[in-house]
């Protein structure tokens, strides 16, 4: 978990920063449908699980930008700037309608990535715990998945002025639109740290890195 404390005197947007942490303390939430036609198709060629290579893709995203990966360092009021973040995954229980929380580690490498999310879920799968573990696990990020409901917007919501920087990332069920598979994925991000650009940007990365992992182009390597 190596990091960095972020010099607050020298930080790109810290009159943005003070704005938003001290006078109009808020979050917001995007939400946006992704075009998953190739992601789908090339999961299914390779016989691969459409949800890790998207959790894959997700986390490189994040990784791709320092501002996804500050962490607020309540005790010691310092904002850290952490080298990765790692994905939360939610394992759920249909015999008990419950979930189970599983930390897994973000590799740049897909396999090695693929490989180790699938373990940390089948081990997931093997208990009823709740498993969560925020204290030890400060540069994780929510990644949920909702199945179960293609919707149209979604909210996340944290008390006022809590300076939670972890991005929050949930996504549902895809659906046909014009021939192409549509998927919503919604980010919720604290103003202090991020804005509509930044939003934006978790857009234009995340159809990037599909159209990588995919073969159509970007930076993503099988």
């Amino acid at each position: 978990m190596d990091y960095k404390v972020v010099d607050m005197n020298s930080y790109y947007r810290k009159d943005i920063f003070r704005h938003f942490s001290d006078d109009c303390k808020c979050s917001f939430a995007v939400t946006a449908r992704v075009d998953v036609t190739e992601l789908k198709a090339f999961s299914k060629e390779t016989n691969t699980s459409f949800y890790l290579n998207f959790l894959y893709i997700l986390s490189r995203t994040l990784n791709s930008r320092e501002d996804y990966r500050f962490y607020w360092d309540y005790p010691n009021s310092e904002m850290r700037l952490y080298d990765r973040i790692n994905p939360i995954q939610y394992v759920f229980h249909e015999d008990t309608e419950t979930i189970t929380v599983v930390y897994s580690e973000y590799y740049e490498d897909y396999k090695t990535f693929y490989d180790n999310a699938k373990a940390d879920l089948d081990k997931g799968k093997a208990t009823r715990e709740y498993c969560l573990d925020e204290k030890a696990h400060p540069n994780w990020f929510d990644a949920s998945s909702l199945p179960w409901l293609s919707f149209d917007s979604m909210t996340v919501e944290l008390p006022d002025g809590y300076l939670y920087f972890n991005p929050i990332v949930n996504w549902g069920r895809f659906r046909e639109e014009n021939g192409r598979l549509m998927m919503p994925v919604a980010i919720r991000l604290n103003h202090a740290s991020a804005d509509g650009y930044l939003a934006a940007l978790f857009y234009r990365t995340l159809e990037k890195e599909i159209a990588g992992l995919c073969g159509k182009g970007g930076d993503s390597e099988c």
